[in-house]
């Protein structure tokens, strides 16, 4: 039987007298890939703030893998299992890649640095967590520039580093934020397929925000929900979404 990893109900966020999300109900499946998708400004990215803690809501319920996660800090939310990245990368630009992924992984340092040394099997964990990062950046096909600094990188490896990150914390839920925004086509596109064969081969439950509407219908994405003014549109598959006027009218225009 298939398990929701994320489940929001009734979620709603006000900003003073202004009312960003308004009562937001869906979820995600273990290996499933679900598109969250609408036109600027229509509460996308407020929505994922109030999943992953990074903003009080203020209404409603968010569960992560069963548990109730409601008002639960950022770190706390990480620890059930959910990472999420930015629509702008927020990468460590003084630190390598390799040093960037080696950062996010859980439970690894001790209260002090050198009691952590002192720890039994601190040494493997360690070489482990490093052969992990090597792998991350092997598959997304980066490994190449492991000891360039985050400064010097392009706008697409720079989204690639971050997803890798994002790995390395061993999601079971994962949260995007325009991952491709800014990526030339051919990039854009290896970047999904890579994704897809994680929530297969991995079972990580995805929610991906994506701007570009056309660019997200035809990528093979298992359901998208659609918001408008803050509140759920329609959800369903690309092919319900592309044909279902309300979408057209607010998403696309009329014409």
């Amino acid at each position: 039987m298939t398990m929701s990893v994320l489940r929001v109900s009734e979620l709603t966020k006000d900003f003073g007298g202004l009312r960003a999300v308004d009562g937001v109900s869906f979820h995600v499946d273990e290996g499933e890939f679900v598109g969250l998708i609408g036109p600027n400004g229509c509460g996308k990215t407020t929505t994922f703030n109030c999943i992953s803690g990074m903003l009080e809501s203020t209404s409603g319920t968010i569960e992560v893998l069963g548990q109730d996660a409601t008002g639960m800090r950022p770190e706390q939310i990480q620890n059930l299992g959910l990472t999420r990245t930015f629509q702008h990368t927020r990468l460590w630009r003084e630190m390598t890649v390799i040093e960037n992924l080696l950062v996010p992984p859980r439970h690894q340092f001790a209260p002090n640095y050198l009691l952590s040394l002192l720890r039994p099997g601190s040494r493997k964990a360690e070489k482990k967590r490093l052969d992990d990062a090597y792998s991350v950046l092997d598959t997304l096909e980066i490994a190449h520039i492991a000891h360039n600094l985050a400064s010097e990188l392009s706008g697409g490896q720079s989204k690639l580093v971050d997803i890798g990150r994002t790995l390395m914390g061993s999601p079971r839920i994962l949260l995007l934020d325009e991952p491709v925004a800014g990526v030339a086509g051919p990039l854009a596109e290896r970047i999904f397929q890579y994704l897809h064969t994680l929530t297969s081969e991995s079972n990580v439950g995805m929610l991906v925000i994506e701007h570009n509407m056309d660019f997200i219908l035809r990528t093979g994405v298992d359901r998208i929900v659609v918001v408008d003014a803050g509140h759920v549109l329609m959800e369903g598959t690309p092919d319900e979404v592309r044909q279902n006027q309300d979408v057209i009218e607010a998403y696309l225009g009329s014409s």
